[in-house]
């Protein structure tokens, strides 16, 4: 397993009693989808390493995050070994999405299209805040950021990579 093959589901933040179970964080809109994991990929010095879930559990006091328990980590010692590791899913969980959704990591590299000014550029990274996020392209030496809601989002042209969009009045000249 590759890690184009995969999304980032989260990171594991710390060990948590003595018997190997981990606290991590979930990096996903709906921390739910992934109570009943059969397994999940832990990257170790830059290699995805597949291990089998014994147990996820929600904290809900915490939404995004949860107590995990991995078949092969049995003791805090062996825990704290992957403490700040980051954890991976195979593409093929995550659903599909609508004209207007899309993953992050699939419109890298889509060429954003504006309504009123026609091809900007390409998706060169997605940053996110805990209050938005944003598309980053490089517009005529620039990095422009653009905000992701559905008043900018248009339509999401899978079939030929384009993110159609309106952007807000004056966004532009703000970079330039």
């Amino acid at each position: 397993m590759t890690r184009d093959e995969c999304f980032e589901l989260g990171k594991i933040l710390k060990t948590h009693a003595l018997y190997g179970e981990v606290s991590v964080f979930l990096d996903v809109d709906y921390p739910e989808d992934y109570e009943n994991l059969q397994e999940v990929w832990v990257e170790i010095e830059e290699v995805l390493q597949r291990f089998e879930v014994e147990q996820v559990r929600l904290l809900p006091n915490k939404p995004q995050t949860a107590l995990l328990k991995l078949k092969s980590i049995d003791s805090i010692e062996q825990a704290q070994e992957i403490v700040g590791f980051k954890l991976f899913l195979p593409l093929s969980f995550l659903p599909e999405l609508g004209e207007k959704q899309f993953y992050f990591h699939e419109i890298i590299g889509f060429l954003v299209v504006d309504k009123n000014l026609g091809e900007l550029a390409q998706v060169r990274d997605v940053y996110t805040t805990s209050q938005t996020a944003l598309l980053a392209i490089d517009y005529k030496n620039k990095e422009v950021l653009i905000p992701i809601n559905d008043e900018v989002i248009l339509q999401v042209d899978r079939k030929n990579q384009k993110l159609h969009v309106e952007l807000p009045n004056g966004l532009l000249e703000v970079y330039l």
